[in-house]
């Protein structure tokens, strides 16, 4: 794929924006399903949150083990790759705890517009990580976009009718936290597994998650986790159904829409989370925000999109190196997807502003010193 292709400029292909919609629509259906088991039924909870964890990532390791299994069976998994996989997947694992039970405590449309701080968190942590990414992130767009971000979602915060005491209190830290938490994914993955292939890498990971959240739903889940064997059959398809669309489906066609229409476009579509989901909730829960919000809320999607044009237009622009799709947020990746896709292309972060080669790719005639000052 060339570089004009990823940046938009061989046009948009229907197949690409087909899989961005479903992307996207995947990704609002996962916090109102969540929001469901998190209803109270007769004082408590359809289902509590580590049981929900469990079930939901154990059903998605069976997804996604096929591609380790036919590794295996190919012997083409990359050595190491296990031990590549911790760091990221101890952070996945810890994110999706928070992820998992915020639902419990706040609507979700305040949720998905907490989680827009990720963005910001990643920032901070190329800013410490990755020299290289300095010139992006100092420059005037891509601050008026951090500042954009922090104070319109702030204020989404703040604005919120209820106030921030009790569970709504607790539902905004733990949406913060795994914003946090996954932007910590986002970085270690670039860090860690560079040149792996991302279906097998985000496999691996997914293996490690489940291990991790069938772990916490036997110590804390109710019964163990088996509460849910006495369910009716229809809630037992949406908690398999949740997985599937969540975990499995919606990462698989990011993937696939990020190679079809670029990290750009992909990228900006699914900052529109926070809108889908809000007034999905307003139908499914009776889930209001206020005028106050609705404007802040967009304030800081539109930061977001500030950032990521900014970032995209001075890669695009940098005359002395032509970027490759795949290299165009590498090493400050906007979520876990991206460092996902970014780093397969088995060239290690560039840490001192010099990009150098891999046992298994040499650096192109268009790379060097200058290609990620």
């Amino acid at each position: 794929m060339s570089a004009e292709q990823g940046g938009g400029g061989q046009g948009l292909r229907a197949d690409g924006l087909l899989t961005i919609v479903l992307t996207l629509a995947s990704w609002t259906a996962v916090p109102l399903m969540l929001r469901h088991f998190a209803t109270a039924e007769g004082g408590e909870p359809l289902m509590d949150g580590w049981t929900a964890n469990g079930w939901r990532y154990g059903f998605s390791a069976l997804i996604w083990l096929p591609a380790i299994v036919i590794g295996l069976s190919r012997r083409r998994l990359p050595a190491g790759l296990w031990r590549m996989a911790v760091v990221p997947a101890a952070f996945n694992t810890a994110a999706q705890v928070c992820f998992g039970i915020a639902p419990y405590y706040i609507d979700p449309g305040l949720m998905t517009f907490s989680l827009r701080l990720q963005i910001v968190f990643v920032t901070v942590g190329a800013l410490i990580m990755f020299p290289a990414e300095r010139k992006v992130i100092r420059s005037r767009g891509y601050l008026i976009g951090i500042g954009l971000v922090v104070a319109g979602t702030c204020i989404t915060l703040v604005a919120n009718p209820e106030g921030l005491g009790g569970g709504t209190a607790r539902g905004v830290g733990l949406a913060i936290g795994a914003g946090l938490l996954y932007g910590a994914y986002a970085l270690s993955v670039r860090r860690c597994l560079h040149g792996v292939n991302p279906i097998t890498a985000f496999a691996a990971i997914s293996v490690y998650t489940a291990v991790g959240m069938i772990g916490l739903m036997l110590v804390f889940g109710a019964g163990s986790g088996g509460a849910v064997l006495g369910f009716g059959t229809g809630e037992v398809v949406l908690l398999l159904v949740s997985s599937l669309v969540g975990i499995g489906l919606g990462h698989t066609l990011y993937f696939y829409s990020i190679g079809r229409l670029g990290l750009a476009v992909s990228t900006g579509v699914v900052q529109l989370q926070p809108i889908t989901v809000s007034i999905a909730s307003l139908f499914v829960f009776g889930e209001r925000l206020t005028a106050v919000q609705w404007a802040s809320g967009l304030v800081a999607i539109t930061g977001a999109g500030v950032m990521l044009w900014t970032q995209h237009r001075m890669m695009s622009r940098d005359a002395s190196v032509t970027v490759a799709a795949i290299d165009e947020f590498d090493d400050l990746p906007v979520d876990p997807d991206v460092a996902i896709i970014g780093q397969s292309n088995e060239l290690p972060p560039a840490r001192d502003g010099v990009l150098k080669p891999s046992p298994d790719r040499p650096l192109r005639a268009t790379e060097g010193a200058s290609a990620r000052s």
